[in-house]
């Protein structure tokens, strides 16, 4: 139902103040030729009509951003370019990042630092929650394309190096969601393009060095770590893994270096009783605790 008020604008608001203020000078004019000395009240409300209309004088100041680097997207005087390579990395495989809209303004997020490792042609993110042949039909035809992979674990995801070793045509594509898990899972599981390619994940005993954002388990990866392991394993190059990390341990050296703190993962915090928060009450959100306390994958 439409609200029977009467809408207001800024500009409403200052006619009226304005028309309010000059019948209060006219009505103290009028008293001061009758000989009367004006009221306490009076010139209080002067004061306060004044101080309104000095107050809506007042430039406005948008509040301005720290000069950016183009390449790394970080603030220009903590800039990680120094950390990149100096030209993008050659690789033959297309990366796609879907990225959930939450991921986009986080200060510390990775794909910025990713993305300026690869060609743009190579590495492409794509931001939304849904996704559709209407919507995006660039990212439909890639989804239907037999060449590829979506990296999301699973019990129906096979292991990546076990994968190419026997597949009869080589990837040329993998997609990678960007989110916390419990986004990464509604973007799978409500976009039925995510379920075309062939899904797979990682077998890997390295732990995560992104030390300064909390994973569930301790074997979760950001998701340049899982970029950068999945393009050295397509790619069959170790050096693209090594690269791709640097700009990675030189944000969280810093970090920790300015008052960060070492951010453990919420499996190892549960497993040795220093999880800092009460167990949760509700039945599904306590058996994912206890899931994690046994390592189970989730």
């Amino acid at each position: 139902m439409e609200s029977q008020k009467e809408a207001r604008t800024p500009g409403d608001h200052v006619t009226r103040t304005c028309e309010k203020s000059n019948c209060q000078t006219r009505n103290e004019e009028e008293e001061l030729e009758g000989g009367e000395a004006p009221t306490v009240a009076t010139l209080n409300t002067e004061a306060d009509g004044a101080n309104a209309d000095g107050l809506w004088k007042l430039p406005v100041e948008s509040a301005e951003r720290r000069p950016e680097c183009s390449r790394c997207r970080r603030p220009l005087k903590v800039c990680l370019c120094p950390f990149l390579p100096v030209h993008p990395l050659h690789i033959s495989t297309h990366l796609y990042i879907i990225q959930h809209p939450a991921e986009e303004n986080k200060v510390l997020r990775t794909v910025p630092l990713l993305a300026a490792c690869l060609p743009q042609e190579k590495c492409k993110v794509k931001i939304g929650r849904r996704f559709s042949e209407e919507r995006d039909p660039e990212l439909s035809a890639v989804c239907q394309k037999a060449g590829t992979l979506i990296l999301y674990p699973g019990a129906e995801a096979a292991n990546l190096e076990e994968f190419i070793l026997d597949s009869p045509v080589y990837p040329s594509t993998i997609i990678i969601i960007d989110g916390t898990w419990s986004q990464a899972k509604d973007i799978f599981y409500k976009n039925s393009l995510f379920r075309l390619p062939r899904q797979v994940q990682l077998k890997t005993s390295i732990s995560s060095q992104y030390v300064i954002r909390m994973q569930p388990t301790n074997s979760c990866l950001s998701t340049l770590e899982c970029a950068a392991v999945a393009l050295s394993i397509l790619e069959k190059n170790n050096y693209i893994q090594e690269t791709l990390l640097r700009p990675l341990q030189a944000l969280c050296t810093f970090q920790l270096q300015h008052g960060a703190q070492i951010r453990l993962s919420k499996e190892h915090l549960l497993k040795n009783g220093l999880y800092p928060k009460p167990m949760p009450k509700n039945k599904r959100k306590l058996r994912k605790m206890e899931l994690l306390m046994n390592s189970v994958k989730i």
